[in-house]
C-alpha cells in the first residue's frame, strides 16, 4: 500500500485528463484506502454491497412509472426485504410468508393469510 500511494503521488499525471482525475481521487481518500489495515473487520472493498444493489439500479428506469407513490414506497420495501434476506442467507420467500402469518394484511375488510 505504501509502495502503491507513494506511485500515485509522484506519478506525472496532471490536468483535467482521466489519469489525472483518478489520481486525485485516490489522494483525497488514502485514509479510507487503508482503513482496512488498521481493522480487520473492514473489508478491502465493497463489491458485495455493490453487487446487492446493482439490480434496483438497473431496474430503477422501469420503476420510476410506478402508478402511485405508495407503490414505489411498496416496491422499495419489498426491495429491502428481499436483498436483507438474501444477504443473510434466508429464504425470501419463506420469510414473506412467515411474515404474513405474523402480520396479516388487511385489504378491503378481507384478510390475507398465507
Amino acid at each position: 500500500m505504501k509502495e502503491f500511494l507513494h506511485w500515485v503521488e509522484t506519478s506525472p499525471f496532471y490536468g483535467k485528463n482521466a489519469l489525472a482525475k483518478a489520481t486525485e481521487y485516490t489522494l483525497n481518500r488514502a485514509n479510507g484506502l487503508k482503513a482496512f489495515l488498521n481493522d480487520g473487520r473492514i473489508e478491502m472493498d465493497n463489491n458485495p454491497a455493490e453487487n446487492a444493489i446493482r439490480p434496483n439500479v438497473i431496474g430503477r428506469k422501469n420503476w420510476l412509472f410506478s402508478v402511485s407513490e405508495a407503490g414505489a414506497k411498496a416496491n422499495a420495501v419489498c426491495l429491502s426485504i428481499a436483498e436483507t434476506t438474501k444477504s443473510n442467507g434466508v429464504d425470501f420467500y419463506e420469510y414473506i410468508k412467515k411474515l404474513f402469518r405474523i402480520y396479516p394484511i388487511s385489504v378491503s375488510n378481507k384478510t390475507l393469510k398465507f
